[in-house]
């Protein structure tokens, strides 16, 4: 009796059948400076399993079909914040995002984070962001001399601001803020979350200060409470709740301005008045006042020039180079 055997169309079913892989459209917004003034869709196929990342699939069409596109990336799990990008319309971290997560059936999308400056691909110009980080003195400061030990803290301290201390700086939430791609100016959710982790830690001193700086109309109160920032966060950081808190301290004072620490409860003898802090009827150097002299402002104006790119307004800048 004769022994059936499989035909040759057969066997590539069967071995189709049995690999992991599928093909999967990335359709990615390209735009190169020295190109074009203007930015373009391409497609790439590639086979990938759904079980990868959107960082694998784009190793491979980098790797193997165009070695000119260009993104950022490093850790590769999580922890740099590099790859920041919005997939499919929605910002992520492309090594964070699996592939049979979103949909393969249908392309997907990628294309550079919004209200900052393309330069090329899927890379911005990250250094507005960095300013507006750097403007709210993310550092313990404290005063006296040098501790000849570690500066100790409660674990219920320490609970206050732990969920701030998740932030690995990726953008995400700042880049999908409706505020921030309209604001030149706007420090943006980052910002304030890393300037939220040191005003609630009960060993820095400067609490009051960063209060001050985001005081004003270009810091927290721009913020709309769209939530648009909590849901893009990585990390699941309470983004819009941190910033409500630092609203809440700005409105009740919960820091004691002549200790520069966290304080229960109000204080009597301690009086804010239009920017100056009082006790006993004597004044205290305006914080405002400080700051407009300092680098620190000088340093966010310029922060607002760049994004602007001398007088256009960024959300602008980014669709006209993105368009």
């Amino acid at each position: 009796m004769a022994t059936p055997t499989l035909s040759k169309t057969d066997k590539m079913e069967e071995a189709a059948a049995a690999s992991p892989y599928i093909t999967v459209t990335f359709r990615i917004r390209r735009f190169n400076p020295e190109i074009s003034d203007e930015a373009q869709w391409q497609d790439f196929q590639i086979e990938i399993d759904p079980k990868e990342r959107v960082l694998d699939g784009l190793h491979k069409i980098k790797w193997d079909l165009d070695g000119t596109l260009t993104f950022r990336r490093s850790c590769a799990h999580g922890i740099c914040g590099s790859d920041a990008m919005r997939i499919n319309g929605k910002n992520r971290l492309a090594c964070k995002t699996l592939i049979k997560d979103i949909n393969p059936e249908k392309p997907i999308t990628v294309e550079a984070i919004k209200g900052l400056t393309v330069m090329k691909d899927l890379v911005v110009d990250m250094e507005p962001f960095f300013q507006a980080y750097r403007d709210v003195m993310p550092f313990l400061v404290t005063k006296g001399n040098e501790p000849t030990r570690e500066r100790l803290q409660s674990a219920e301290d320490r609970e206050r601001f732990d969920d701030t201390t998740k932030c690995i700086l990726c953008a995400a939430c700042t880049s999908s803020c409706p505020v921030f791609w309209n604001d030149g100016q706007y420090f943006g959710p980052a910002a304030i979350v890393n300037a939220h982790r040191f005003i609630f830690d009960s060993r820095d001193e400067a609490g009051e200060q960063r209060l001050e700086i985001l005081n004003d109309k270009d810091g927290v109160w721009r913020c709309r409470t769209t939530f648009n920032c909590t849901d893009a966060c990585p990390r699941g950081i309470e983004v819009t709740k941190a910033i409500q808190e630092v609203k809440r301290a700005l409105i009740t004072r919960r820091f004691c301005p002549l200790r520069g620490r966290r304080y229960e409860g109000p204080a009597p003898e301690c009086v804010f008045r239009g920017g100056a802090l009082a006790r006993s009827g004597e004044h205290a150097p305006s914080v405002i006042a400080d700051r407009r002299r300092s680098p620190l402002h000088a340093g966010r104006a310029g922060r607002a020039r760049r994004r602007m790119g001398g007088g256009t307004r960024p959300g602008f800048a980014v669709e006209r180079s993105s368009a």
